[in-house]
């Protein structure tokens, strides 16, 4: 048993009138506790559970990130882009409701040299949804066994890369197995939405479900000195901007990180559906987003333009929403998408 875990875990766990919040060193200590396993599963556990009914504050998730940065490998940054990198944060459990669109985004924005990196790993606890692995393995690319130094090749050509986090940070994989024992998500899977795996700075695009949660992480990257990033109550969870309601996205792109621009996207009012894509099956699934990326009739087809149009005006593209709503349709009917996936694929098999 770890002594000094067990003091961390006190703070944490002692109940409602008497619970303390840890400070950033303390949280960054133990995250580090935990993905090296000083400390016992029970103690681990118990954290992750106790920290959850606690509800983690912004200082705390600074700490929990500066221990994945302290221990995690990350993808060089000697690069000379265009445009400044996006990291786009999904839930690493997935999706089991609605059709993903991040991946479709991703191809798009890596389309016109806007350079995104995504990450995760294979199906995770407690929800085990379709995982942004087994999208882009039905689309023809396996990353499970790419090195980083080929990533890091593939993303110089292509604007595209896949950080497949079990391979290049294994010390995550130790503390799936808590998920599943203590039947919840715990504030690790907060982290994962907002962690960066790219050395050099990054605008770090981030989904979230509940309110408190968007001004946990704002506190969290005030505290962190991170500039650039953009927050979405997406669907699922993600950074997919809805069909079937307005969504709200936060904005910080400016070096004062006090200056936070709320936008509310209505997809009425450009008359797109009002149905969001519903996930039949995985298998149904790929071939709606093979269809997309033929540039064929989908009932992905409004979701991936409405998406693609918001990223490609967010991103400095386009100079209006409107301007990038025909970008989008353009890039996906004439096939670009298309050619940059098989573009990623040639390089990958290599």
């Amino acid at each position: 048993m770890s002594n000094e875990f067990r003091e961390l875990l006190k703070k944490v766990g002692s109940g409602q009138h008497t619970k303390k919040d840890l400070t950033r060193s303390e949280a960054s200590k133990a995250m580090e506790m935990m993905l090296t396993q000083q400390a016992t599963p029970a103690q681990i556990g118990a954290f992750m559970i106790a920290h959850r009914i606690k509800r983690p504050t912004g200082i705390e998730l600074a700490g929990m990130l500066d221990g994945y940065d302290h221990l995690g490998t990350k993808m060089s940054s000697s690069f000379n882009f265009k445009h400044p990198v996006r990291v786009l944060g999904i839930p690493y459990d997935g999706r089991s409701r609605t059709a993903p669109i991040s991946p479709i985004t991703a191809l798009m924005l890596a389309t016109v040299e806007i350079p995104v990196i995504m990450h995760g790993g294979a199906r995770m606890p407690t929800k085990y949804g379709l995982p942004l692995l087994e999208i882009w393995q039905g689309l023809g690319l396996d990353f499970r066994h790419i090195s980083l130094a080929k990533i890091e090749a593939i993303f110089e050509q292509t604007n595209f890369a896949f950080f497949y986090t079990p391979l290049h940070f294994p010390l995550t994989q130790d503390l799936v197995s808590y998920r599943e024992q203590i039947g919840k998500r715990p504030p690790l899977a907060t982290v994962e939405l907002v962690w960066s795996p790219y050395q050099g700075e990054a605008h770090i695009l981030s989904g979230y479900v509940h309110p408190p949660t968007a001004k946990m992480i704002e506190d969290a990257f005030r505290v962190r000195g991170n500039k650039f990033y953009t927050l979405v109550k997406g669907l699922e969870g993600s950074i997919d901007l809805r069909l079937s309601q307005t969504t709200i996205v936060a904005v910080n792109s400016t070096t004062n990180s006090e200056e936070i621009e709320y936008l509310k996207l209505n997809p009425r009012n450009y008359d797109f559906p009002r149905e969001e894509v519903s996930l039949e099956s995985t298998a149904t699934f790929l071939s709606q987003m093979e269809t997309v990326l033929e540039g064929k009739s989908s009932p992905l087809m409004s979701a991936a333009i409405w998406n693609g149009g918001f990223y490609l005006w967010h991103c400095g593209i386009c100079v209006d929403l409107e301007t990038g709503l025909t970008m989008a349709e353009n890039l996906l009917k004439t096939k670009k998408l298309l050619a940059k996936l098989k573009q990623i694929k040639s390089l990958l098999n290599a």
